[in-house]
């Protein structure tokens, strides 16, 4: 057995603790796992099969499956919609737009591991088409330049806190609908924020 800090530990054992059954808990034990080891590694997800009382191979199975468990992202994970809607208001110029900013082609990640650049389907976001995340953090509305602009932004000031309440105000365009109450955490990490996994901090 191999125990991650007490900290992470602890965190993990509550996570798991939530549900019934303790296999139901991989998802966000292999964010924790992500976030602790800077991406997916071997001895996550050994630590989350553990934890689990599953396989490392089905602990793999789920991770494979999903794109979102990634083995080495950057510490910026832009993730732009190519889907109907997004491709038909210019999606792919959005996409190109941030290929052509930080030389990253979609699927890859630059050497410094700042940016990992990806293509994605539908982020729930068609009424505010196009749309791209950062850190899975939404930005909706966005055209090439606004895409370029954020992007050199997190190049030139390289924020620990995503947060998309912030993104959207500098970089977006017209919203799918009103978002309602802000939210004061942002992501810390190219995972989803969650305040339980320790992936989301308050953020400017």
């Amino acid at each position: 057995m191999t125990a991650w800090p007490p900290e992470l530990e602890g965190r993990a054992q509550a996570l798991a603790g939530r549900y019934p059954e303790r296999r139901s808990a991989v998802g966000p034990l292999l964010y924790l796992a992500m976030k602790h080891d800077g991406g997916l590694t071997a001895a996550g997800v050994r630590r989350v099969a553990e934890l689990t009382g599953l396989t490392p191979a089905q602990v793999q199975g789920v991770a494979s499956f999903y794109t979102m468990y990634q083995e080495a992202p950057g510490r910026y994970l832009i993730s732009v919609c190519t889907s109907i809607s997004c491709h038909l208001l210019g999606g792919e110029a959005v996409l190109a737009a941030v290929e052509e900013e930080t030389g990253v082609a979609g699927g890859e990640t630059d050497g410094e591991r700042l940016f990992t650049v990806e293509h994605v389907e539908c982020l729930g976001a068609c009424g505010g088409a196009p749309a791209l995340q950062v850190n899975y953090e939404t930005v909706e509305g966005v055209t090439p330049e606004a895409a370029q602009r954020l992007c050199r932004r997190l190049r030139e000031q390289r924020p620990a806190v995503i947060r998309s309440d912030a993104l959207q105000e500098e970089f977006g365009g017209r919203p799918a609908f009103d978002w309602g109450p802000g939210e004061a955490a942002g992501a810390v990490a190219p995972v989803p924020a969650f305040e339980p996994y320790g992936t989301a901090e308050a953020g400017p």
